[in-house]
């Protein structure tokens, strides 16, 4: 949610800060500090990622939380173009690090007849900051209401606030059973199974799960980065690549479009800078419901079959969509209808991208694993996508800015493709059948 509110404020002030009385900042400026956000958000998923895998879920959660409000309470205060990208990449770093804790934590604790569609309905709960922050923007950039050099500020601040509440709702996150037992607390783990235990066995019958399979674990706190390389690039090679392609061509597409999509409206349409952020509702509308209504099928039809379908048809409707928008048929409101049509699928697919690289991979290296194929996908698709876009809409041309979409489109096809060819069927399957922990032996 928090990542949502972000990129949305950014997407939706990118006009204000335009302005000569804010930072006046160029469309190019505005396409670099998104990348520096999103290189900020690539360093942080690597740097907490391994310490995620090493010290467990919990603690990162705290830390990574603590990163993300000093980064956004800080950029309220930016004074130019430097103070303003600096901030925002610490911003950055603390949600990079909370998507492979928290990636993590919920597929070790979430049934595996359900985890698909609990995993995208809980990442889609980024379009709920989306539209908190979209809805906020409306208020904010009101110049009747604010300066508008006041009302930018308040909008960076309003993450550092919500974040002090999630805060203190952290304390109801339990630690991972899977990672306590694997990391030799035995005493801690079987509280943690023994807390679920009791909160579950009125309302469910042991009995129809069938035959319990057993593991012999041996303990140990760390595993050396020669033996993760080992085992990605070795036994799970089709995996890592199939889990780069998902998170490579997701982010290009997400992260060029919306940290863009205001300088599109108030450029190509003329939308006053201070309404862009409600042409972002039905965007953001269209990104929530996605995951909720499409999750379902990743545990019934299958997670390969899916996949592929929600990939392919994002880049046929981009294309689609692109051109119209290249040959001028679009005004503001049929542009915002195509493009909420458009991220009702996108959105399932990049959920279901980060749920992928959480499940197909061992559970010492799960945070890891998700923090890495996040970083190069991110880096290789996320951090170039926003200033080459930035740079497409300066040119005032459209068709400049078509190229754009058929190369995020493209790219989207291409990771449809991938997912037919090495997706994993791990519907309805516990994560150790997925992929055997590296301490487990199977036992008798």
């Amino acid at each position: 949610m928090l990542d949502g509110l972000e990129v949305t404020i950014v997407g939706a002030m990118s006009g204000v800060l335009q302005n000569a009385k804010t930072l006046h900042f160029s469309s190019s400026d505005i396409g670099l500090v998104a990348s520096f956000y999103v290189t900020g958000a690539v360093a942080g998923a690597l740097v907490f990622g391994w310490m995620t895998d090493r010290f467990g879920r919990r603690k990162i959660f705290y830390a990574t939380l603590i990163v993300y409000i000093i980064g956004a309470g800080l950029s309220a205060f930016a004074w130019n173009f430097g103070s303003f990208a600096i901030f925002r990449a610490l911003t950055g770093l603390g949600i990079g690090g909370e998507y492979a804790a928290v990636n993590s934590a919920i597929d070790e604790m979430m049934p595996a007849r359900l985890r698909g569609r609990l995993d995208l309905a809980i990442n889609g709960t980024y379009w709920l900051g989306a539209a908190v922050g979209a809805g906020a923007t409306i208020i904010l950039l009101n110049p009747d209401l604010l300066p508008v050099n006041i009302g930018w500020r308040v909008g960076f601040g309003i993450g550092a606030i919500l974040a002090l509440g999630i805060l203190l709702l952290r304390r109801f996150v339990p630690e991972s059973p899977r990672w306590l037992v694997t990391h030799g607390y035995n005493k801690a783990a079987e509280a943690a199974m023994n807390d679920i235990e009791a909160r579950t066995d009125e309302t469910t019958d042991r009995d129809r799960f069938g035959e319990i399979k057993e593991l012999t674990i041996h303990p140990r706190q760390s595993f050396g980065i020669g033996i993760i390389s080992k085992v990605m690039l070795g036994e799970y090679r089709s995996r890592s690549l199939l889990v780069f392609v998902l998170m490579m061509a997701q982010a290009f597409f997400y992260n060029a479009l919306f940290f863009t999509y205001a300088l599109v409206l108030v450029h190509f349409y003329h939308i006053r800078p201070a309404g862009a952020g409600l042409f972002l509702l039905p965007l953001a509308a269209g990104n929530f419901l996605g995951p909720l209504f499409l999750g379902r099928f990743f545990d019934t039809i299958g997670r390969r079959q899916m996949l592929a379908a929600t990939f392919g048809a994002t880049g046929i409707l981009l294309l689609v969509s692109g051109y119209l928008f290249a040959i001028g048929v679009l005004n503001a409101v049929t542009q915002t209808l195509a493009w909420s049509i458009i991220f009702f699928v996108a959105s399932a697919a990049s959920s279901a991208a980060y749920l992928t690289a959480s499940e197909i991979f061992p559970l010492e290296m799960r945070a890891l694993a998700i923090a890495i194929f996040y970083a190069m996908g991110t880096a290789a698709g996320g951090i170039i996508g926003p200033a080459l876009f930035g740079a497409l809409i300066g040119t005032g041309s459209r068709w400049m800015l078509f190229c754009g979409y058929a190369a995020a489109a493209l790219l989207m096809l291409f990771a449809a493709i991938i997912a037919g060819v090495f997706g994993v069927n791990a519907e309805g399957r516990s994560l150790e059948d997925i992929a055997t922990p590296l301490s487990a032996e199977v036992g008798d």
